[in-house]
């Protein structure tokens, strides 16, 4: 009997080592890298497992969209257009032959603002396999640069490969199943010291902000971000010292209380759920209570609350007033509130500190509606707020004052526009909430005091609120096939007119745009929540791409825009000059300029 059982414990005991090793393994992957690497790292960035992660991507909705027969055809044009597509395909499938794990990039220091940077990875196979491939990318950057000059150098076990290219020089090495390279040669030197432990000092690994960041970190990632801020802070406190500034530590700005900066990725089922962190003391105690999630309704496609203590923020403000950093609008609502006696107290007694906004498209508008409120703890302050902001405001523009069951509205009408916009705040004993015109504002105030919420109750937003930890000071949700839906629905008639333009049919073939079912399918909702837990701030994002990436994809996008509008605007003509043809934004036909061959547009989808 006792012979059984104690089979059973050694296979238990057998079994929780086993399954504590590989949790130990998958904890240590990013320390094995980060072991390589001084404890002052400003940057690092790491893959675990490339060929993992690549096949996680391409299991991704984003992927699955990409992959679209129709989006491809959309894409053939702008993709052939990118310079050196093929090679860089090359180039990721020789990465995905040598099985790279624990590939890492670092920058360990920036001196007279030239970065010394290190990176590397463990491969799989034979040295010589792994050799083949990399002398590959050795001949080619000396095949593209002539004037290169090729060295050897040995020290200690290892030989040094130098690529010199003045003043910019690639020394690699291999060691081992490890393959490094870095723009210094000390710094690779130094990175084989410590890989053959003949170098005893810190390494980033022990690094206490480094730890304590990572351990908010999932125990798996396809890749993680590090950045240490201290480097930056120390060069803005030398700055204001030259000035002879020096401020308390109370005083310090934000970025200069930030101890750590993190963010890893990895992949759902699909999704994609990013993790930051961000290491400093606590701002504020307050806790956000969603409280506007009631103006939510079915057509709602964005949603978002966050602690927002402006009252705080006055005296930031006041000292930042006439400077770049402040807008004009700022500007002229402090001297509205100067004028009228309201202070920084008022405000804080005024209103609470948790800012709501929340932007709705119903199919059978052009336009969105948005509205942002704030709730109102002093209606009598709250009261004297906003008149100093509108009809007591002598400088400001037309307003007029209403009053309805209750509610104070204010409006005021805008000077004629493409769209039509009547700017209206309404002040009730609970909220006030701005939206652009009257009739939508006040049915969002039904909203609020009926107490329930469309969007709430929708499984949608049920499932994705659940899919991240509870906020404390930021959350929001962004409906994204809905937007798409409504963007496409917009923004397609318009898009078909610019097949008329060369420079954008040069790159773009906009009758080939994907049907808005297609690309909806494979998209999902983000949403994003925020809370400080013990040292510093976590935010998690979950979707079919996360809000760090559509963020990111936005920035491109207004880039890529800005670019093409001047890339347009070279193309058109001087409309002085009488030998040149002119654009009709009409047509592309009678008096306006027509290409040859041009085909008509034919617009598909909802006009």
């Amino acid at each position: 009997m006792r012979r059984p059982l104690l089979l059973v414990i050694i296979g238990a005991v057998a079994a929780f080592a086993i399954w504590y090793a590989l949790r130990l393994s998958e904890k240590s992957r990013s320390s094995t890298a980060a072991a390589f690497l001084p404890r002052e790292t400003i940057v690092f960035v790491h893959v675990p497992d490339f060929n993992q992660t690549r096949g996680q991507w391409h299991q991704s909705d984003i992927y699955q969209l990409y992959s679209e027969p129709s989006v491809q055809e959309f894409l053939r044009k702008p993709l052939a257009a990118l310079p050196k597509r093929n090679a860089t395909m090359a180039t990721l499938q020789e990465i995905e032959q040598l099985e790279a794990k624990d590939a890492f990039a670092a920058v360990t220091k920036i001196d007279n603002n030239n970065p010394k940077m290190v990176g590397g990875f463990h491969f799989r196979g034979s040295p010589a396999d792994a050799e083949n491939i990399i002398e590959r990318w050795r001949s080619k950057l000396l095949t593209n640069n002539p004037a290169a000059k090729r060295e050897k150098l040995q020290y200690e076990r290892h030989q040094i490969d130098t690529i010199t290219i003045a003043p910019f020089i690639l020394a690699t090495v291999f060691d081992g199943e490890w393959f490094f390279a870095s723009n210094d040669l000390a710094e690779l030197k130094s990175v084989l010291d410590r890989v053959d432990h003949r170098m005893k000092e810190s390494t980033l690994e022990v690094d206490k902000d480094f730890r304590a960041a990572m351990a908010h970190m999932p125990s798996v990632y396809a890749a993680a971000f590090y950045l240490q801020p201290k480097f930056f802070t120390d060069k803005l406190a030398s700055l204001r010292a030259g000035n002879g500034r020096n401020v308390s530590p109370d005083q310090l700005t934000m970025v200069e209380q930030m101890r750590s900066i993190c963010v890893a990725t990895r992949f759902e089922r699909g999704k994609i759920h990013d993790v930051s962190f961000v290491g400093m003391p606590k701002l504020e105690d307050t806790k956000l209570a969603r409280s506007s999630l009631t103006l939510g309704t079915k057509d709602t496609f964005l949603y978002l609350a966050m602690l927002l203590n402006l009252g705080q923020k006055f005296d930031a403000i006041n000292q930042a007033t006439g400077s770049a950093t402040v807008g004009a609008g700022w500007q002229k609502a402090l001297q509205a509130f100067a004028r009228s006696g309201v202070s920084a107290d008022d405000w804080k007694a005024a209103f609470g500190v948790e800012l709501g906004a929340v932007a709705d498209w119903p199919e059978s508008i052009r336009w969105p509606g948005v509205f942002v409120t704030f709730p109102v703890l002093d209606a009598a302050k709250s009261g004297k707020v906003i008149e100093s902001l509108t009809v007591s405001n002598p400088n400001g523009a037309n307003w007029t004052q209403t009053e309805k069951d209750g509610v104070r509205y204010f409006s005021m009408t805008s000077a004629a526009n493409l769209i039509a916009i009547t700017p209206t705040i309404a002040l009730s004993n609970r909220i006030v909430l701005g939206g652009l015109d009257p009739i939508s504002v006040e049915a969002a105030v039904h909203r609020s005091e009926a107490g329930t919420s469309e969007l709430g109750n929708s499984a949608d937003y049920e499932n994705a609120a659940r899919s991240v930890p509870a906020p404390t000071n930021f959350f929001t949700y962004i409906d994204l096939p809905l937007l798409y839906t409504r963007l496409d629905s917009t923004l397609r008639p318009m898009l078909f007119m610019t097949a008329f333009v060369p420079q954008v049919a040069k790159y773009v073939d906009v009758n080939k745009l994907p049907a808005a079912d297609i690309v909806v399918k494979h998209l999902s909702p983000i949403v994003s929540s925020q809370r400080y837990d013990g040292d510093g701030y976590v935010a998690e994002s979950v979707g079919s791409i996360t809000l760090n990436q559509s963020g990111a994809g936005l920035i491109a996008l207004v880039a890529l825009s800005t670019l093409g509008y001047q890339d347009m605007n070279s193309f058109v003509p001087n409309p002085l000059s009488k030998s040149t043809p002119t654009i009709s934004p009409g047509s592309g036909t009678g008096k306006g300029y027509k290409p040859r061959n041009s085909p008509s547009p034919t617009p598909t989808g909802t006009p």
